[in-house]
């Protein structure tokens, strides 16, 4: 990826006055989406932080790519040539999907950013390209979309895995749940 400077974004906890999440967004793709891009993620991102009861502040990176770019990392790191819509960089190895006692568990230097004492979950990686040609294929919002990936992607940082049909139907009721509660629904 390009060595882009990333735009942060701290969401405030209103009920204990601090930071609860930093969001390091990076634009890099040349394809713009005209949505509140920003808001969706932080969004959805709080919501699954909350429903799986993250006791932690946390840092997550987000950078939205080309279908190049994408494809150049998908190579990279699965070894398929081809872009995909959404990849998720998950930095800790979960015991139980959703269990946070596993960063207790080990060397906290493996998981805790030490200048900010934060919880570094993971990346996101989103292509503009392919979340703006979905929504059309599946007649949906480009919110949704959005909303919809980021999920599946938060999840993955949580732990979860599709690789068996049980683990996908668990997953894909996990996502609809985040969604629901932010009214991004299919229509």
């Amino acid at each position: 990826m390009k060595n882009v400077r990333p735009d942060v974004l701290s969401v405030k906890d209103r009920g204990k006055g601090r930071d609860e999440m930093n969001i390091l967004f990076s634009y890099e793709a040349a394809e713009k989406l005209d949505v509140d891009w920003k808001g969706i993620v932080c969004s959805v991102i709080e919501r699954a932080l909350s429903d799986y009861g993250c006791p932690y502040e946390v840092q997550i990176c987000v950078t939205f790519v080309s279908p190049d770019e994408m494809k150049d990392i998908n190579r990279e790191t699965r070894q398929i040539d081809r872009p995909t819509d959404v990849l998720s960089f998950p930095m800790i190895e979960y015991i139980q999907p959703g269990d946070f006692s596993v960063v207790e568990a080990g060397d906290v230097t493996d998981y805790f950013d030490p200048e900010t004492g934060e919880l570094i979950l993971g990346d996101i990686v989103l292509c503009t390209d392919r979340i703006l040609k979905q929504a059309e294929e599946y007649g949906h919002s480009v919110e949704r979309e959005l909303g919809f990936l980021t999920a599946h992607s938060m999840l993955h940082l949580f732990g979860f895995d599709h690789m068996e049909e049980d683990e996908r139907i668990d997953m894909e009721r996990r996502q609809e749940e985040i969604l629901k509660q932010l009214d991004l629904t299919r229509e």
